[in-house]
C-alpha cells in the first residue's frame, strides 16, 4: 500500500550448550522481535533438541506467531529464526522460513536473507532430475543443493562450501544441523551478518541491534565468502575460497533498512544517515523555516540537514506505530485515509511556515504526493522535498524490493516533472557522488546498482523467476 521499499528478511541464531540455562527458543524470539523491521509477513523458529530439529512458523508478526506457551514447548540447545518479506516467492506459509529438511545423512534447518540471481536456472536443473519443491523461494533451492553436495562429502560445512560455488547472488545464511550451527555470507557481502556471544554461547544476527536485545556482546561481522562453524561450544572459521573483486554491501541498508542503533560493517547507521543529510544540505540547500523528517529513517538525515544549514529541526509528522503493513484498503479514498492513519502532520509546527521535508527515497511517488498534500492542508506555506538517496533508476536483484524500472517515477520523469507530480515546490536528491563519498569515508564499498545500473553480478533474465510465483498462486 505504501510507496516504500520492504525490508528483505532478518535472521537470528544461537548455539547454547546442553547444560546451559539459556533458553534458545526464547532468545531467538527476542532477537527476531528486534529484527521485526526487516520482515513483517511471516516469522519462524527452528530448535535443535539433542539432534532432533523441529520448527514453528506462520504468517504474521513475531508476537502473533509465538506466545509464551508455544515458546515453552520449544526445547533445544540451539535455534535459528527468521522474519520475512517476500522479495522472491508469494506471501504464504509455504514460503515462510526456516526450512527444515530430512535427508540421507541427517536433517538440517536453513534460514536465508538475500536473493539468488541464478535461482531460475538452478530450479529448472533440479526439477529435470526429479526434484520436488513445496515453495517458490530461493531458500529451498539452496537447501536442495546443500543436501545434494552432502551425499558425497564428509561434513555439512564442506557441502555448504561446494554449494556456494553453484549459487550466485546475495545470501546471508544460518544453517543448523544436529551438531552444528553454521553461518555463511556470499562473496560480495551484499547482506549483513554478524557474530556475537551471550555468556559462553555464540549468536548470529542480521544486525547488531539483535545481539544487543538479548544482552549479548558483538564480536565481528561474518566476512564475505566466509563460513563460520560453531560445534561443541567452539567457533571456527572456514574460507570458502570465493572472493569477489569488490565488496558490494547494499547501500540501502544504511539509507533505510537497518535500525539506526545497529552497527554495520563497523559503521553506525545513525552516523551514516546524518552524514547523508549533511551532504544533501551542501548540495541542495533552500531558504526555509523548519526541517522535518519522514519517520523513521528520514529523521536522522533531517537532523543532519538541519545541523549543516542552521535551519531549525522540528517534528512535522507523527507516526502511528500501531498500524501494521497488512493494513491494506482497496479503494483510492481508503488508501489515502490509511496514509493519514500512518503519518499525520503536526500543524502547530508547520502552519504558515516554509518546510523542508527529508525522506529516504521516492519509489513510485504516490505516498510522497499524499504527504506533501497533507502538509499543505495542515497549513505549510511551502514544501521542499529532499531525498537522502539518489534517484531509483534500476531494479534490484539482490534482495531489495525495487520494482522494474517502468514502475520507478525517477526512471520516467525528470526531477522537475517529479516535483510537479508530487506537488512539491522543489525536489532534490542526494547525488551518487556524495553517497559514495559518505561510504568511502567510512571505508565501506557499496552496491549502488539501483541508482547507477552497474551490477556487481550479472542480473538474471527478466522475469525468469516469477513463473514459479504465478504457478504456485494458481495452485494455492
Amino acid at each position: 500500500m505504501f510507496d516504500k521499499l520492504h525490508e528483505e528478511c532478518g535472521v537470528f541464531g544461537i548455539a547454547a550448550s546442553t547444560e546451559s540455562s539459556v533458553d534458545s527458543a526464547y532468545e531467538t524470539f527476542t532477537g527476531l522481535f528486534s529484527l521485526q523491521h526487516r520482515g513483517q509477513e511471516s516469522s519462524g523458529i527452528a530448535v535443535n533438541d539433542s539432534g532432533v530439529i523441529s520448527c514453528r512458523k506462520d504468517l504474521g508478526l513475531v508476537m502473533e506467531v509465538f506466545d509464551e506457551r508455544t515458546l515453552r514447548a520449544m526445547k533445544g540447545d540451539a535455534a535459528i529464526g527468521h522474519v520475512r518479506y517476500s522479495t522472491t516467492g508469494n506471501s504464504n506459509v509455504e514460503n515462510a522460513q526456516p526450512i527444515v529438511v530430512t535427508h540421507h545423512k541427517g536433517n538440517l534447518a536453513i534460514a536465508h536473507n538475500g536473493n539468488l540471481v541464478n535461482a531460475g536456472e538452478l530450479r529448472h536443473d533440479i526439477e529435470k532430475i526429479g526434484g520436488i519443491f513445496h515453495s517458490s523461494n530461493d531458500t529451498e533451492i539452496i537447501a536442495y543443493i546443500i543436501v545434494q553436495e552432502r551425499l558425497s562429502v564428509n561434513s555439512i560445512e564442506e557441502a555448504l562450501s561446494r554449494a556456494m560455488r553453484r549459487i550466485k547472488g546475495a545470501y546471508s545464511l544460518l544453517i543448523m544441523s544436529p551438531r552444528k550451527l553454521i553461518a555463511a555470507r556470499d562473496p560480495n557481502g551484499f547482506r549483513p551478518l554478524c557474530a556475537g556471544k551471550l555468556d559462553n554461547h555464540y549468536i548470529f544476527a542480521s544486525e547488531t541491534c539483535a545481539i544487543d536485545a538479548v544482552g549479548g556482546t558483538f564480536l565481528r561481522d561474518v566476512a564475505p565468502g566466509e563460513i563460520v562453524v560453531v560445534e561443541n561450544g567452539r567457533m571456527r572459521s572456514i574460507d570458502s575460497g570465493l572472493h569477489a573483486d569488490n565488496k558490494s554491501f547494499c547501500s540501502f541498508e544504511f539509507i533505510y533498512f537497518a535500525r539506526p542503533d545497529s552497527i554495520l560493517e563497523g559503521i553506525g547507521v545513525e552516523w551514516a544517515r546524518q552524514e547523508m543529510g549533511r551532504y544533501l544540505a551542501r548540495e541542495s540547500s533552500v531558504d526555509a523555516d523548519i526541517v522535518i523528517g519522514v519517520p523513521d529513517s528520514g529523521i536522522s538525515a533531517a537532523q543532519g540537514y538541519a545541523a549543516e544549514t542552521g535551519i531549525p529541526y522540528g517534528v512535522g509528522l507523527i507516526k502511528n506505530r500501531y498500524i501494521g503493513r497488512t493494513f491494506i484498503q482497496p479503494s483510492q479514498g481508503q488508501r489515502e485515509r490509511a496514509v493519514r492513519l500512518k503519518l499525520n502532520p503536526l500543524s502547530a509546527n508547520i502552519k504558515g511556515r516554509r518546510v523542508i521535508m527529508i525522506d529516504d527515497s521516492i519509489v513510485r511517488g504516490t505516498t510522497s504526493a499524499r504527504i506533501v498534500s497533507a502538509l499543505r492542508e495542515a497549513g505549510a506555506r511551502e514544501v521542499h522535498m529532499r531525498i537522502s538517496s539518489p534517484p531509483f533508476l534500476h531494479p534490484c536483484y539482490f534482495g531489495t524490493d525495487i520494482p522494474d524500472s517502468e514502475a520507478l517515477i525517477a526512471h520516467n520523469h525528470t526531477i522537475d516533472e517529479t516535483a510537479r507530480i508530487i506537488g512539491a515546490d522543489s525536489l532534490a536528491y542526494l547525488s551518487l557522488t556524495s553517497l559514495s563519498d559518505v561510504m568511502n569515508k567510512a571505508g565501506c564499498p557499496i552496491c549502488n546498482a539501483c541508482f547507477s545500473g552497474r551490477y556487481p553480478i550479472k542480473p538474471p533474465i527478466a522475469a525468469e523467476k516469477h513463473i514459479f510465483d504465478r504457478h504456485l498462486a494458481r495452485v494455492l
